[in-house]
């Protein structure tokens, strides 16, 4: 982020209007009314509070899985394991990177119950990736955090001592960590030293670019309950430890480029709307850029805009 972006400056509470905004959006709302007025510490940390309270749960074993906590090169994790099957000596596996925005969630509560399931589904061995969330630390820990986890799994002797087969390892994750799983997927794809790779990548509902926020999908659903379009805009801007001036600049595409060529040559190589079929376009209005400044270093931040070698 520009050095404009990297502290936030006290502003004036702004007059909300809650007419005709679904009720789902009434938190983050007050929310951000308090986080402006500085009557809260910070408004993720007491969203997150709500959010992991009301299902936390411990690492309770049970004969279908067994459920443990353990530290991959400083990153906090918990293991998934079926129990053995007749003679299968070796599993799949997969690791698993949970949402919410880089700054919710967590692996021991809304995430427990879903990586339980999947490694008794799959019979696989899941790893839930417990990195550390906004405002704790901001881009590129989180990025980090997943990257040393994986990294420290695919080692032979932990993979070993997990009874996992290295040619059936997965990587997936969904929403931010959807990102987080395609950015880590991509780095390991250029790690020469790495003995062993992921197999597949399997991405839930991914964020995956932060170049045009007016897609088709952002212009369609702009105003829907739980994550309308200026919500998601603010959690990029978490992300960052950027200011919530910039908000507008990103939601009318005028974020990306120092001139107008270089938004134009770029937009030409990632023109992801030309892929969708008409009825997906519906009344699509192109918003071009015009400039500002970079958010971050492509391949880490936005895994979908990295050079055309690396997506194949």
């Amino acid at each position: 982020p520009s050095s404009a972006g990297k502290h936030r400056t006290s502003q004036k509470t702004p007059l909300y209007s809650f007419k005709n905004i679904p009720v789902s959006n009434y938190l983050y709302f007050a929310l951000q009314w308090n986080k402006r007025n500085n009557l809260l510490s910070h408004h993720l940390i007491v969203l997150n509070y709500l959010i992991c309270t009301f299902d936390k749960l411990k690492s309770v074993s049970s004969e279908d899985i067994k459920i443990t906590d353990a530290v991959f090169d400083g990153v906090e994790v918990r293991v998934f394991e079926p129990p053995a099957k007749g003679d299968e000596s070796l599993k799949r596996s997969v690791v698993y990177i949970h949402g919410g925005g880089w700054a919710l969630a967590s692996a021991s509560s809304l995430y427990n119950n879903l990586c339980r399931i999947m490694a008794e589904s799959l019979n696989a061995v899941v790893v839930s990736v417990e990195y550390r969330l906004v405002p704790k630390v901001w881009f590129p820990e989180q990025y980090h955090d997943a990257l040393r986890a994986t990294r420290h799994f695919l080692q032979p002797d932990v993979l070993a001592e997990y009874s996992v087969d290295p040619s059936r390892i997965a990587i997936s994750g969904d929403s931010a960590g959807g990102n987080l799983a395609a950015a880590v997927c991509q780095q390991l794809s250029k790690d020469e030293d790495l003995p062993v790779r992921p197999k597949l990548q399997a991405l839930i509902y991914p964020v995956l670019q932060a170049f045009d926020f007016n897609t088709p999908s952002y212009q369609q659903n702009m105003n829907m309950p739980v994550l309308p379009r200026y919500v998601m805009i603010n959690y990029w801007i978490d992300y960052i430890n950027g200011n919530y001036d910039l908000a507008h600049e990103l939601l009318i595409n005028n974020h990306t480029a120092l001139n107008v060529g270089r938004a134009l040559s770029f937009r030409a190589r990632l023109n992801w709307t030309s892929l969708l079929p008409p009825s997906f376009k519906k009344n699509y209005k192109p918003v071009v850029q015009r400039m500002l400044l970079g958010l971050g270093p492509a391949e880490q931040f936005a895994p979908l805009c990295p050079g055309s070698g690396t997506l194949r």
